[in-house]
């Protein structure tokens, strides 16, 4: 028989698309872009400046969580799906935002929600949580749902509503057992299921058992793809909390350093048209040294310059005032600016992603 536990307080909402990513470092969001405003040498002069170019540089699309793109529609942003989670004593009910499961890439994101417990917050949210003397009796194929777990899911479940269950015969029990609930079970759930027992010390905190090896088997497949994607050949025994909080603050580096891509682009192009200079291939990075070129020269490093032919140097800096009223020197100057320590921050934390592994 079941024993029901209180609620937890609410959680306060955590930082999601359209601001920085959970638990992302808080480096500034590129803003209007990097075109249409005075720049610093127009002000200083007090000229009048003609009006800006009819296309606005908009800031792109949110990558997150990647955690997505935009918004779009709010109401399958604000969809809740039930998730019934299993821990060693009992059930969980958590409620969760749809939109994160449907994503085109959600397998690549969602384990960057529950790589730390702040990250998750606002996002997956504990509704109740049973501790049962005999699981085994609490759903199964001969008895079906038990009364107390019937109960604990039809107290927060809404008419076509979805559960997500962990394994492919829950879901086969709960909907003939409870017609009225019908359930999911794919990869992107079993992502959430990982994140919710790498989490479940601080978001089941009643739970008094601990997750033996065997219990946290698989790893995410999107951390892996991630870490894979990095070069890294992990087995699932060498990933633990450090290497999941060392590749979440790479995973936010490359989240926010994205964001600029837009940006950037729309730059290079307009260094093909006014200038002459082919960008194509180029980097963000050597994007934004070219603009630091044009409008910093003396601050620009010699790594930074190596990067360029003594032509394309030269008409960088003959050009420069051409970009005066097409390109913002303060928008650009101040992404370069990010874009150098983002840079940083990535180096260092593929850096102690492999200490980490090199320990397990």
């Amino acid at each position: 028989m079941g024993r029901r536990r209180g609620h937890p307080s609410p959680r306060p909402p955590a930082a999601i698309a359209g601001s920085d990513p959970p638990g992302g470092p808080s480096i500034p969001e590129p803003t209007s872009g990097v075109k249409g405003s005075t720049s610093r040498k127009r002000q200083r002069s007090g000229r009048k400046r003609s009006p800006s170019p009819s296309k606005i540089f908009s800031t792109p699309a949110e990558s997150i969580p990647s955690i997505g793109s935009s918004f779009g529609n709010y109401a399958a942003y604000a969809a809740e799906i039930l998730v019934l989670f299993e821990t060693p004593s009992g059930f969980a009910v958590f409620s969760m935002k749809e939109y994160y499961l449907n994503q085109q890439d959600a397998m690549k994101n969602i384990w960057a929600i529950f790589g730390e417990d702040f990250r998750s917050r606002g996002i997956a949210r504990l509704k109740e949580f049973q501790m049962f003397n005999d699981k085994s009796s609490a759903i199964n194929h001969v008895t079906g749902v038990s009364r107390e777990l019937s109960e604990m899911i039809s107290r927060y479940h809404h008419p076509y509503q979805t559960l997500a269950v962990g394994k492919s015969e829950y879901k086969g029990i709960i909907e003939k057992s409870l017609p009225g609930v019908p359930c999911r079970f794919d990869e992107a759930v079993l992502e959430v299921m990982w994140g919710l027992k790498n989490l479940m010390d601080s978001l089941v905190p009643e739970e008094e058992l601990k997750l033996t090896q065997e219990d946290r088997l698989p790893m995410s497949q999107g951390l892996k793809m991630f870490l894979d994607r990095h070069g890294f050949d992990v087995k699932p025994e060498m990933v633990k909390g450090d290497v999941v909080v060392t590749a979440c603050l790479l995973y936010d580096a490359e989240v926010i350093e994205n964001r600029y891509g837009e940006q950037l682009h729309w730059a290079a192009g307009k260094l093909k048209d006014v200038s002459g200079i082919d960008s194509a291939g180029w980097k963000m990075m050597k994007i934004a040294s070219a603009l630091k070129i044009m409008f910093d020269p003396l601050e620009i490093t010699d790594h930074d310059m190596q990067k360029f032919t003594p032509g394309e140097v030269k008409r960088l800096k003959r050009d420069a005032r051409k970009f005066e009223d097409i390109i913002n020197e303060d928008e650009s100057l101040k992404i370069y600016r990010e874009l150098v320590v983002l840079h940083a921050v990535k180096i260092d934390a593929l850096r102690n992603i492999g200490l980490h592994l090199r320990r397990s």
